[in-house]
């Protein structure tokens, strides 16, 4: 019979599975008839590949037993993959918040128990490291214990496959199905650590893969004829950025890099900042003081886990603005693309990936070099999904990745956004543009200039708990069945509803098959391009709603967005009410 949620809570109470710190917080909460709904109404769910939670006592929680219980699920899926997978084993890295060094190693130990050898690095390390020391040490899986950018009550469980790309829906249902088929905690298999050791099924890891890795990220730089001596300010934001970030650029002879000393050492709270999130223009609050003390050339920010970096630049009135994620996306892309043609580099059949949500400048800038574009779904995995295809099928070679939500990759040795790699190219793209006299912010001026102006928006909405997930539900509904067919003098030219993979074109009358996984993704694109798309986040409870405008100038690009903003977020206010 499956027990409602006062009857998982009382079960968590007495059973003696769970000890006593765990009963203890639970007790706590006793005459919070509403919170011991929140912590036990579901099981925590796979989201973007794998768990993310507040940690916490309960079934909805991230807690060292649901931890456990989706390892024991992910060592069942390895070991009905046969003899070869288990041998090969799983890859653990952590980042720096609030009890990811227990999860990392409750989660060694439970694979352990099952016979598969985990590899856990010494301390943390940032998540595109654990992706190449999956496909470095040629291991079956990995995970990592971190919940990017979020607020600290937050942790999360992601998982990668042998390629070192997240794990995708088709995996990653195979992998629920598992955790799922662990009902009872007793089910879960568990050895000490001192056993683990002694059996050789745990091996700590750490300088030789770090080695290896900058290595690597060092051997993707683009141009070395450059002046080294720009001014950088890096701030980790408390997080695994630190020691890679800070090695790379040394050893690439960056003589001038200040780091913000209070937000240099791990911190769980992130306690100098609201939210550890370089997508946020407050988290370089103390990042731009120290640069304007030193006068810096720019400034760069990574998230906790260090896969997203944010980057500030100097405007044409020397004030510091932090750029959006497409417009370094762009500058990076166009760097690379641009620097590659210069020096007879750039392979023929050659492709840049995006997600749906990302702004259509890049397309443009990959159009002039006869560089293929090629879209996927919001969510790097499926951008990792794609270098394995194009590895596999040999048809084509990957270039860049990217996603506006400050994610970027180049070379395939990462299958996941990787802030290390970006940072240097970063680093490298500023001091090749001040060698022409110019600053990042005039080089996308520059892109602007000869490509348009595309200007994008991102409106989050947070809608939190049972109730919220309802009214977000409402949202996507009511849009996909009553959507505005023209906004001012813009005409809606093409509805693309990712759950049902249907593309509508109004122009053509038509519909056609959309060739990706469903997503519950709605897309409306007006007959100038310009676009806006609505998304239920897949890691937080926010509804996402993407806008992006274009025009010969600015001017036209901001009025065609703040017609758009203006009626969308209207008829979302009248849904909510």
């Amino acid at each position: 019979m499956k027990m409602n949620f006062m009857g998982k809570y009382e079960f968590w109470l007495n059973s003696e599975h769970f000890d006593k710190e765990t009963k203890d917080e639970l007790l706590s909460i006793k005459d919070n008839a509403e919170e011991i709904e929140d912590r036990f109404y579901k099981d925590l769910e796979f989201g973007t590949g794998g768990l993310r939670g507040k940690i916490g006592a309960g079934t909805n929680r991230i807690n060292k037993y649901t931890v456990s219980k989706a390892t024991q699920g992910l060592a069942n899926f390895i070991i009905e993959n046969g003899s070869e997978y288990i041998k090969r084993g799983v890859v653990i890295a952590h980042d720096s918040r609030h009890k990811s060094r227990e999860f990392s190693e409750t989660a060694a130990l439970v694979l352990a128990a099952n016979g598969i050898k985990a590899y856990l690095f010494e301390d943390l390390r940032p998540t595109p490291e654990l992706s190449f020391a999956v496909r470095y040490l040629k291991a079956s899986a990995g995970i990592v214990i971190t919940a990017s950018h979020n607020p600290p009550e937050y942790n999360g469980y992601k998982v990668y496959w042998e390629d070192g790309g997240q794990v995708v829906p088709s995996l990653a249902d195979k992998i629920i199905e598992k955790v799922n088929e662990v009902s009872e905690y007793s089910m879960v298999k568990i050895i000490s650590k001192e056993e683990a050791l002694n059996n050789g099924l745990l091996e700590i890891i750490g300088e030789k893969i770090d080695k290896e890795y900058i290595d690597k990220v060092k051997d993707l730089s683009v141009r070395d004829d450059i002046d080294k001596s720009i001014r950088i300010v890096y701030t980790p934001l408390h997080g695994t950025g630190n020691m890679p970030v800070r090695r790379v650029l040394k050893e690439l002879g960056y003589i001038n890099v200040f780091v913000v000393e209070s937000q240099e050492q791990p911190d769980p709270n992130f306690s100098t900042v609201e939210y550890p999130n370089p997508e946020e223009p407050n988290a370089f609050k103390l990042a731009i003081e120290l640069a304007e003390k030193v006068d810096s050339d720019i400034i760069l920010g990574t998230d906790p886990d260090c896969d997203r970096v944010g980057v500030v630049v100097k405007n044409k009135e020397g004030e510091y603005k932090v750029l959006s994620g497409n417009q370094t996306g762009a500058l990076l892309l166009d760097y690379i693309l641009s620097s590659m043609t210069e020096k007879g580099l750039l392979p023929e059949n050659s492709v840049m990936v995006k997600t749906i949500v990302t702004s259509e400048l890049g397309r443009v800038i990959a159009k002039h070099y006869d560089v293929e574009t090629i879209d996927t779904l919001t969510g790097f995995k499926f951008i990792g999904e794609k270098i394995k295809q194009f590895e596999e099928d040999g048809d084509k070679n990957f270039i860049f990745g990217y996603e506006e939500s400050f994610g970027y990759l180049t070379g395939s040795f990462v299958r996941d956004k990787d802030a290390v790699i970006a940072s240097m190219l970063i680093c490298e793209m500023a001091a090749y543009y001040k060698s022409k006299g110019m600053t990042l912010y005039e080089a996308l001026i520059k892109l602007y200039e000869k490509y348009g102006y595309y200007i994008e928006n991102l409106h989050s909405i947070k809608l939190e708990g049972i109730e919220g997930k309802r009214k977000i539900d409402d949202v996507m509904e009511n849009f996909r069945n009553n959507y505005p067919k023209e906004i001012g003098k813009l005409n809606l030219k093409i509805f693309n509803d990712y759950k049902v993979s249907k593309s509508f074109n109004f122009d053509k009358d038509s519909s056609e098959d959309i060739l990706l996984p469903k997503s519950n993704v709605l897309k409306f694109i007006f007959d100038d391009e310009s676009w806006y798309a609505l998304r239920p986040s897949g890691t937080e409870p926010k509804l996402k709603i993407y806008f992006s405008a274009n025009g010969r100038d600015k001017a036209e690009a901001e009025n065609k967005i703040k017609s758009i903003k203006e009626e969308v977020l209207s008829k979302i206010e009248d849904i909510l009410r």
